[in-house]
Order: structure tokens, then C-alpha cells, then sequence
């Protein structure tokens, strides 16, 4: 295969992370929308006169080119594609969690242009909305269903249709059970977290009509994500810290 055939072009990315690599480069790892998550090298990105150092930025589109056959591909150019402004203050750590969990959930050049315009509506509404948490719940619903790792929200473990006026046991890997055929499980082996026939309706449409269904879709997507990430999420853990200390100086 000809080598022009492992250029890619102006790709639309967010950049999740950027480690540092060798004396003066950068390992790169990109959320593109063709391509899935990327690995890049971008050579000499550290270095002060690098036409890199102002653009390689999270939370914003950027275009990238890049080549190569290997895992880790060669950054060849990069472009800010603006947008909006970079989030500021607290909105910050919704960013680092939305990039933390598309970098540990998502494998490497498997492409997810649906959660790829997911994550780019987060990223805009947490750099212009004081209030993000509906597009946090949208972006976290997104990535799990994606991903396959989300439990139909349209049918019950009998194959019902799921009754908004019901209330709901859902575990990890388990379609929607009612609560009232929960109470003989053994809570250690079957762990979960009680939720609304509305509130699954809600989640799964995107749209919340209360605060009090957003706290019980927090649950839900809460419970499946520590599942599938046991050791913990870093982002959420050192806000959890900060929140902490800051009580504790009250």
C-alpha cells in the first residue's frame, strides 16, 4: 500500500491528553470523528518555538493531519478550529471527566461519530453554560450506549415496555427489572440503584423535567461507570478532594 494512503487530513479531533514524550515531544491521544481515539506523536511540540505549543489544547475542535501505519501515528499538522473559549473554573474538571473517560472506555482507531458529536455539544455547553449538568447525563448516556455498555431502557426483563409510573432495580449488564420482583435478590450479588420509569425515559431521550430525575440518572450512570472503571475515575476523585478541603477551611 502506497504511503499517501496513511495520510490522514484536517480530521476534526479533541485532544484528551497530551504526554509528555522523549526531550521534547508530546504523545498525543486524539478523539477524532472518523477514526475513533488515535495515538500522535507531535515532534518537538515542546520545544518554545514549536508552532504547535498554542494550538495543542483540550476542550476546543482543532484539525489535525497525521501519518503512519504503526499504533502511534506522526502529527504532521494541527490548526485550532475555534468555536468557543475555553472552560473556566469548576466547568474545567467536566472537561477533564468527559476526555478521562473517552480515553480509558474507548478503544483505539474504532470510530464513534455519534459520541464524537456528543463529546463536541459537552464541550460547548461547559464552555458556555453555567449549568451543564443535563449535557453531562446526555454525554455520559451517549458514551455508554456507544460503547455497548448501556442496558435498553425501552423494555423490561420480561420484554415490556418500560411504564413511566414504575420504579425500576437497575444492575450493571441487566435490562430494567421492577422493583417490586427486586426484593428476593440478594442485594451483595445483585447491587444496582432504584430508579423512574420516567426517569429511564428521560435519560435515554436526552430531555429531564426535574432536578430530582437528573439526581436519579446521576445514580444510574454513576453505578455503570464504576462498574466498568473499578479502580475509580481520577478527574472525579480529585474534584471530590478539592470540594473537601474547601469545606474544611469553612
Amino acid at each position: 500500500m502506497a504511503a499517501a494512503n496513511h495520510r490522514i487530513n484536517h480530521e476534526p479531533v479533541f485532544l484528551l491528553s497530551a504526554t509528555p514524550w522523549r526531550e521534547s515531544s508530546l504523545w498525543l491521544e486524539v478523539f477524532s470523528r472518523r477514526y475513533g481515539r488515535v495515538a500522535l506523536l507531535a515532534r518537538s511540540a515542546r520545544k518554545r518555538q514549536s508552532e504547535l505549543r498554542g494550538v495543542l489544547v483540550p476542550f476546543v475542535p482543532m484539525s489535525a493531519s497525521w501519518y503512519g501505519t504503526q499504533e502511534l501515528k506522526t502529527l504532521h499538522r494541527a490548526e485550532w478550529l475555534g468555536g468557543w473559549r475555553q472552560p473556566q473554573g469548576r466547568a474545567l474538571f467536566s472537561g477533564l471527566y468527559a476526555n478521562e473517560l473517552v480515553c480509558r472506555l474507548t478503544a483505539r482507531e474504532d470510530p464513534h461519530p455519534l459520541l464524537y458529536d456528543a463529546l463536541a455539544d459537552l464541550m460547548r455547553a461547559v464552555a458556555e453554560q453555567p449549568n451543564h449538568v443535563a449535557a453531562l447525563r446526555r454525554f455520559e448516556w451517549t458514551l455508554l450506549t456507544e460503547l455497548g455498555l448501556a442496558p435498553d431502557l425501552q423494555k423490561d426483563e420480561d420484554g415490556l415496555p418500560i411504564n413511566a409510573e414504575e420504579v425500576y432495580w437497575m444492575r450493571p449488564q441487566s435490562p430494567p427489572l421492577l422493583f417490586a420482583h427486586a426484593s428476593g435478590l440478594d442485594a451483595a450479588e445483585a447491587p444496582g440503584v432504584a430508579a423512574k420509569g420516567a426517569v429511564l425515559d428521560e435519560l435515554r431521550l436526552g430531555a429531564f423535567t426535574s432536578g430530582e430525575n437528573m439526581s436519579q440518572a446521576l445514580g444510574l450512570t454513576r453505578m455503570l461507570l464504576d462498574f466498568y472503571l473499578p479502580e475509580g475515575i481520577r478527574s472525579r476523585m480529585i474534584l471530590q478532594q478539592m470540594q473537601s478541603f474547601s469545606d474544611g477551611l469553612k
